[in-house]
């Protein structure tokens, strides 16, 4: 048994896992350290049990003394002998962090992922070459990708290696393929593959898809350096070196050649808002031969933006900082830039490519990658359909119904069809699409429910059926009909 499957015996026989971590710090400790404040996690584990001491270790990066370490339980040797932590000064340091890994969609415990210390402000700038742990860009990330089965997976800019190793999760049998541009991310992407269990995956180095060129993937993962920053790159972990967004335009151009047939690609990215360039048409323009979902989480301004990201490098109160800050706003106005969007791509290889660009600000059903195949089926369902084109219609599961007007009025002024669940849409809607949503189950198709419903209204059967032509392909390829 080699050094890491022997420490990995040894966390997980401690009960070091996110469910064991939460279970030990509760909720005011948890939710204090998600602010990043070590104090409450700090006297939630002054026990010195085995997931206590682990906990302080590699979690809160807080050094053990040797003699309140159990050492039959934890086996210090074994954490030396990996290069994971060290003893000095009559202590047990970490040397690396090592999180573990929780599936989203059920898995329960997934692996282990090995990165840099997490740098604190006041510790300075990180180190260049700096690898980043798991975090909630990431989490987001493992949360979108589609669950469908695959052969062969991609995970490019692999970083710690944790996409891969929810991949590797959820699909045992697939062939792992890990890039990265940088040399140490790799070395420490291998030491979370040997933590985790997962056996025999590819490490490549090389910027994009340099690695793999000529090669086809059933999956594309990517958490990129999509930062947009001035002057270079200065930390391989958020900044390609590349102008404005063209690190995001380049991989989403670039990826479909590298898809087989219904394959897909998805990551994260940054785009410019561009003064008097909408920021749909722009993004939108970037996708070519695959379904496309292009969907926008947040926008900040060009000073938010600065700031966030001074912060990220720990640069805040720093004496550069002022300089630091007027480079990045000097670099914004010179490039027109009136903000900066974050959100999701996901693309499907596709012979008839629908594409969607859009804006969804408010919490939606997770984990998305459930239904994620079903919201790309709907844009091409919506983009086919019409009344006599003998599709059959089923209202989706969960839709409410919200009428608005006066006590008492006969008639409402206003009919709402609210999705309780997945992307949680709401859309106004007349008589007859409300009509339709209440019988429509799937077993007849929409012509003589839509006859019945202008018997009902005493509408024109004609006019009825006209105005669902020109209403249900969006209501469809919103999803509350499929």
């Amino acid at each position: 048994m080699s050094g890491l499957s022997r420490v990995r015996e040894v966390l997980f026989g401690a009960g070091y896992t996110v469910g064991g971590v939460r279970e030990l710090l509760g909720d005011v400790a948890g939710g204090a350290l998600a602010r990043d404040e070590i104090v409450p996690a700090m006297r939630a584990t002054r026990g010195g049990s085995p997931v206590e001491v682990l906990t302080r270790l590699f979690w809160l990066q807080v050094p053990v003394p040797v003699g309140a370490v159990p050492a039959s339980a934890i086996e210090p040797d074994a954490l030396v002998a990996s290069g994971l932590a060290e003893v000095s000064g009559g202590e047990l340091r970490a040397l690396l962090r090592v999180e573990p890994v929780e599936g989203v969609a059920g898995e329960g415990h997934v692996g282990y992922v090995v990165s840099d210390l997490k740098h604190r402000p006041g510790a300075g700038v990180p180190a260049d070459d700096h690898v980043l742990g798991a975090g909630g860009a990431s989490g987001n990330l493992a949360r979108l990708v589609v669950h469908r089965a695959v052969d062969n997976v991609l995970d490019l800019g692999t970083g710690c290696g944790v996409q891969a190793v929810h991949l590797a999760a959820r699909n045992p049998s697939a062939r792992v393929t890990a890039t990265d541009v940088n040399p140490r991310a790799l070395e420490l992407a291998a030491m979370s593959f040997e933590l985790s269990g997962v056996a025999g995956a590819e490490l490549l180095q090389g910027p994009l898809l340099e690695p793999v060129r000529g090669r086809r993937f059933d999956l594309i993962v990517s958490n990129p350096p999509f930062v947009v920053a001035p002057g270079g790159r200065r930390f391989t972990y958020r900044e390609s070196g590349m102008a404005g967004d063209d690190f995001c335009r380049s991989l989403v151009r670039e990826a479909p050649a590298y898809l087989n047939d219904g394959g897909y690609c998805q990551l994260l990215a940054n785009w410019l808002h561009i003064d008097g360039v909408p920021w749909e048409e722009r993004v939108g323009a970037w996708v070519d031969g695959c379904d496309a979902w292009i969907v926008q989480r947040d926008v900040q301004d060009p000073a938010e933006y600065a700031e966030l990201w001074l912060r990220d490098s720990c640069e805040a109160g720093t004496p550069g900082y002022r300089s630091r800050y007027e480079e990045w706003l000097d670099f914004f106005e010179r490039q027109g830039v009136t903000g900066i969007g974050f959100g999701w791509i996901t693309l499907r290889r596709s012979e008839r490519p629908a594409v969607r660009v859009e804006e969804l600000r408010h919490a939606v059903e997770e984990p998305v990658g459930a239904y994620v195949d079903d919201v790309l089926d709907g844009f091409r369902k919506g983009a086919e359909f019409s009344t006599g084109c003998g599709q059959v219609l089923a209202a989706a599961d969960g839709l409410v119904q919200e009428q608005v007007g006066p006590p008492g009025a006969e008639d409402p002024e206003r009919i709402v069809l609210r999705q309780t669940g997945r992307l949680r849409r709401a859309a106004g809607v007349g008589t007859v699409e409300a009509g339709l949503a209440g019988v429509c189950d799937g077993t007849l198709p929409p012509e003589p429910l839509l006859d019945a419903i202008a018997q009902l209204t005493g509408m024109e059967p004609g006019q009825v059926r006209a105005h669902a032509d020109v209403v249900l392909p969006e209501l469809i390829a919103d999803g509350f009909f499929s």
